[in-house]
């Protein structure tokens, strides 16, 4: 086995060595299915200790990139795309840096009156005007998650001027000067239902993995609630927290 030293950085040696090996699975030198060199070898091929190797090896493994454990040697898992929640307001962001062509098939953009269920999400009253966007997004042209959008009215009639097939439409508030400052996201997991199964090719009733956002402008205001379906096999979603930043979270019950 080669050995790799690892640089002189601020950042912990097992950071570092994580992040190496991430772009060890990255570019292919671990397969999918290979099993890793034992820790010992990887200690002694990185100038390291084991429990640093093992501590890296546990943040590749809460990422999902490996499997095993318990006595049982890791092995590089089947690859399935990790969207990180500081892409969380762009798939067009999240496809480019892993390296994908995002794309996106408008099916439909609406001007309609918030029904109760909307007009709670969104903060308005029932009957004000909100625009409606159905949209299938794509990584290298394959169909992986429905994106069920409701905009406020007076940011979301600027999609009636924008061709939402070309890109990202947070990306296009921006250029706006519309700010986005922050979501609240809930996952769950949810079954397709026959427009989710018609455009994702799947049968009705499939699995799949649901992310329900609110999108705050900079003074607060809802901008948009949208309802995300992606296929499992395709996307997972990565929450890294430190001892000096740590996420908010909260766990819901489902029937909340």
């Amino acid at each position: 086995m080669l050995k790799f030293v690892l640089q002189i950085s601020n950042e912990p040696m097992h950071h570092q060595l994580a992040e190496l090996f991430r772009q060890n699975i990255a570019s292919a030198t671990w397969s999918q299915g290979d099993c890793l060199p034992s820790e010992a070898e990887l200690g002694a091929a990185h100038g390291v200790s084991r429990g640093t190797v093992r501590h890296a090896l546990a943040s590749l493994r809460h990422e999902g990139l490996i499997v095993g454990g318990r006595g049982k040697p890791p092995t590089v898992a089947r690859s399935v795309p990790s969207q990180p929640f500081a892409t969380f307001m762009s798939f067009t962001e999240w496809a480019q840096s892993i390296g994908k062509a995002p794309g996106q098939q408008t099916y439909e953009i609406a001007r309609r009156r918030a029904k109760s269920e909307t007009a709670a999400c969104m903060g308005l009253a029932v009957g004000e005007p909100v625009v409606q966007l159905v949209r299938l997004r794509l990584l290298d042209e394959v169909p992986v998650m429905l994106e069920r959008g409701t905009f406020a009215f007076e940011v979301g009639q600027l999609l009636f001027e924008f061709d939402t097939d070309t890109g990202s439409i947070f990306g296009y508030f921006t250029a706006q000067g519309i700010e986005i400052s922050r979501g609240k996201h809930l996952i769950d997991a949810v079954s397709a239902d026959e427009i989710d199964a018609s455009l994702l090719g799947i049968e009705i009733g499939a699995p799949l993995l649901r992310e329900r956002r609110v999108t705050y402008g900079g003074e607060g205001q809802i901008l948009e609630c949208s309802d995300d379906r992606y296929l499992p096999q395709a996307a997972n979603f990565v929450i890294e927290n430190t001892r000096e930043a740590r996420a908010a979270l909260a766990r819901v019950p489902r029937n909340a």
